[in-house]
């Protein structure tokens, strides 16, 4: 498993921040915006990731979703910018020559791309709302220059600390009200609801039980928890469901993680052998879409 320094610091120690200093708006919540609506596509659509490690660690989102979409007769081209550790702004300035010429093509459609998510680092979606609303703008401006009707899914964080943490609901429930006060200035955005997603994975719903052998099944990490193998798929049923408004049929073998160790890397693997309940997370994912 190829490995990244975080360049952001991002650890569980600089996120325990008290309650009472968040930023609080009475009267949000996430059933308040609707899914956005694609353009109108002349061929195959596109869908851009631009994120960090959330996107892909253990795990790839992108490379699980288009996966699911080549399973399902589903043409669509994947692209993604995505940098270990950083907050937006600094995933488009990483790959400023990359970003500029990305947001430069033209499509006879009129939109480039038709897709788009856009995934915050935790520290700023949690606690600067300013910052999160600005990182937002700064990316959906350049998108906008060739894909002014672009569908936008603002990637809702999952909260950083451990389940068993006894200030994990807060800081869920921060992540989602802030999700959507900054997605709520958007044009065409929505919320690609992970936090709640992963929330009710944990809380048993559908039958889903996230230990086995006192192990956690959806997230892995010491200082930085990341998706493993039931947490990428999670993520992955939840685009196809929020996308398409069905649940995906899922093939019988994904590129999913061989485990967390730094020998380890992602290959094709059969489903039922390394998800630990795919109903359960299907069914989960498509009630958040």
């Amino acid at each position: 498993m190829k490995k990244y320094v975080l360049i952001f610091s991002l650890t569980i120690a600089t996120l325990l921040i008290s309650c009472n200093k968040f930023t609080t708006e009475d009267g949000i919540i996430s059933d308040g915006i609707s899914n956005p609506k694609p353009p109108k596509a002349i061929g195959p659509p596109r869908i851009l990731f631009i994120g960090n490690s959330q996107i892909e660690y253990f795990v790839s989102a992108p490379t699980l979703f288009q996966e699911l979409c080549n399973c399902n007769n589903k043409h669509i081209n994947v692209q993604q910018l995505v940098t270990m550790g950083v907050s937006l702004d600094k995933v488009y300035y990483t790959n400023k020559t990359e970003a500029n010429q990305i947001f430069s093509n033209r499509d006879k459609d009129g939109n480039y791309y038709d897709f788009v998510v856009l995934q915050e680092a935790t520290p700023i979606a949690l606690t600067d709302l300013e910052k999160y609303r600005s990182n937002l703008k700064l990316i959906v401006e350049k998108i906008h220059k060739n894909s002014p009707d672009v569908a936008i899914y603002v990637y809702q964080n999952m909260s950083p600390l451990p389940y068993t943490n006894p200030e994990y609901n807060d800081y869920y429930k921060e992540l989602q009200k802030n999700a959507i006060l900054a997605a709520a200035f958007i044009k065409n955005a929505g919320l690609l609801r992970i936090g709640d997603a992963v929330k009710d994975a944990y809380d048993g719903k559908s039958g889903y039980k996230y230990l086995s052998d006192n192990k956690d099944n959806l997230r892995y990490g010491k200082n930085i928890l990341h998706f493993t193998n039931d947490g990428g798929f999670l993520q992955a049923v939840l685009l196809y469901s929020a996308i398409f408004d069905k649940t995906p049929i899922i093939p019988k073998k994904l590129i999913l993680s061989t485990g967390t160790g730094d020998k380890d890397n992602m290959r094709k693997q059969e489903v039922n052998k390394v998800i630990s309940n795919p109903k359960a997370l299907e069914e989960i994912a498509f009630n958040n879409r």
